[in-house]
């Protein structure tokens, strides 16, 4: 999708961190793609962290590494960056390692070995929580890196009213495809969800472990369904928050997010309507969506501030249709933009795209698993016709969600012809959640994953718009989560295919009225939910798919 986090400053990955070694034997066939022969990680030499907050968690940090190529684990090794947190209860009580993945795909995790910390409960003691950078991401060796000037001002209008803006578009795109081309090499060949499961599995052996455990946010529940087909016996217990359905992947299901994430703007407006008396632009939800559009409008005539075009308008307001954490800010955005200040507008973008050397990491490794995990359409005039479809429809981010994608046409790594087909053989009982109106996954992605994986326990967030909000204090949710973890205890399956197992409150939307509390209780969760900068850490993560 849309949103970009910031990233650290990067160095092209050409030539860096690539050492080439004597060939060795092909894999062999497992679930329709490839599972690579033995490989045997060397150990993970521990250091300090760089982050403070992990430091104060007494995290630890190291490289891990692979093979570039598992069917060739003796050629050109890479490093993963990996982190870990060990339990905090006695040895004989201990569960083993817990992976995490924020998804993306191309968000660093290494901080997420925290999230052990925001479980209630207690529940995340017995486990070693193990954060990783997948290849190509953060603290990886090479890191992957195109064109940090790729989000700049000034670019055509997404939606193509013109022959010209068209043409601009496919030419940046191509551009970027390019420079992705040069920058990664060989890289590019390998960056599928098979490889990263294959890494996962480097991680297990790196740490003796006969099976993992895993909690995945967003892609990173795509990613765990496929570690799961590929390597059934290897699963303990996992949760997929934000879930993915691997039957759309990639080109349908960002059509999907199209109409989900409109319908969430509209549901946005109408909170801001709701509050009326902070906000002050009317009563009428439509009506103030309506506002919105018709400054669209205006920024095609006249870029608010020199630089607010219709694109940076667009790109600006999205979290909205992501989460419901931010939405005053969002908001307070819309009031002092009808005002004339846009100040509060430019900040939204600068800190959703960030700019310079480095700062398209997210979306340069974004760009190379989903581009390669399966073959996209390779006429730009189904693009076209599938796009206007979808923008009579949903005119929010239909196009803005295209142009973001646009590399896939051009990208310079053979794709898969098939997506991986998931499947449960093997698998045992995952705790799966999502959000009635989850914008970035929309909710029928999870009753197919449902469906897919039987054993599976489905909470819904009845009528939420957030996208994986799990450890956000819902008490309904967090304890279930948490029971899950130390017992492996979860509530009877419902029967009945298009449906939950489980209802809960969603995560709820702010009061921003001056006199309301600011607890942020939820119904009597045990804990109020993991910490704003670990929110923040998965926000920016999650925002590219």
């Amino acid at each position: 999708m849309k949103k970009l986090a910031s990233a650290l400053l990067a160095f092209s990955v050409a030539g860096v961190g690539l050492v080439a070694v004597p060939t060795a034997t092909a894999a062999e066939s497992t679930g329709g793609h490839r599972t690579p022969p033995g490989y045997t990680p060397p150990p993970i030499e521990w250091g300090t962290c760089a982050s403070k907050a992990m430091v104060a968690a007494k995290a630890e940090c190291g490289l891990l590494t692979v093979p570039l190529d598992y069917a060739n684990p003796n050629g050109t090794k890479i490093k993963i960056g990996v982190s870990r947190i060990k339990h905090k209860t006695a040895d004989s009580a201990a569960q083993g390692i817990m992976l995490v993945n924020p998804g993306g795909p191309g968000g660093s995790g290494l901080n997420l070995a925290r999230l052990g910390g925001f479980v209630p409960n207690k529940a995340g003691d017995p486990y070693d929580w193990i954060g990783f950078d997948p290849r190509g991401v953060g603290t990886s060796q090479p890191k992957l890196t195109c064109d940090g000037d790729y989000f700049g001002y000034n670019r055509p209008d997404y939606v193509p009213n013109s022959r010209q803006s068209n043409i601009v578009w496919m030419n940046k795109a191509a551009g970027y495809a390019n420079a992705c081309a040069k920058a990664g090499g060989e890289l590019l060949d390998h960056m599928k969800t098979t490889d990263w499961v294959q890494d996962m599995e480097s991680i297990r052996k790196a740490f003796g472990a006969k099976q993992i455990n895993y909690y995945g946010f967003s892609y990173g529940t795509y990613l765990g369904q496929v570690y799961a087909t590929m390597y059934p016996e290897r699963v303990r217990r996992m949760v997929w928050d934000g879930v993915v359905n691997a039957k759309r992947v990639w080109y349908d299901a960002n059509l999907d997010q199209d109409v989900a994430f409109d319908r969430n703007m509209s549901i946005f407006f109408d909170w801001v309507a709701k509050h009326d008396a902070t906000y002050h632009l009317g009563t009428d939800g439509a009506k103030i969506r309506q506002l919105w559009f018709n400054m669209l409008e205006q920024t095609r005539k006249a870029p608010f501030a020199g630089k607010i075009g219709p694109d940076e308008w667009t790109d600006a307001f999205l979290s909205a249709g992501y989460y419901v954490y931010g939405w005053e800010d969002t908001a307070a955005a819309l009031v002092a933009a009808v005002k004339g200040d846009y100040g509060p507008v430019v900040a939204a973008y600068d800190d959703a795209n960030g700019a310079g050397p480095g700062s398209d990491n997210t979306y340069a490794v974004y760009n190379a698993v989903q581009c390669t995990d399966v073959q996209w359409p390779t006429s730009w005039h189904k693009w076209e016709v599938d796009n206007w479809r979808v923008h009579q429809q949903a005119p929010f981010e239909t196009w803005a969600n295209a142009r973001y994608n646009m590399p896939c046409l051009y990208w310079p790594a053979k794709a898969a012809k098939k997506a991986v087909k998931v499947k449960d053989k093997g698998v045992p009982p995952i705790l799966m959640i999502a959000e009635t109106n989850d914008g970035a996954t929309p909710y029928s992605g999870a009753l197919q994953t449902r469906a897919t994986f039987r054993k599976s326990v489905l909470i819904e967030g009845v009528g939420g718009t957030t996208h994986s909000g799990s450890l956000s204090g819902v008490a309904c949710t967090d304890n279930r989560i948490a029971d899950y973890l130390l017992t492996g205890k979860l509530d009877p399956r419902v029967k009945g295919k298009n449906r939950s197992d489980v209802q809960c409150d969603p995560v709820p939307a702010p009061d921003p009225a001056p006199t309301a509390a600011k607890s942020g209780s939820t119904g009597g969760s045990t804990r109020s939910g993991m910490s704003r900068d670990l929110r923040e850490s998965l926000e920016n993560a999650q925002a590219a798919l």
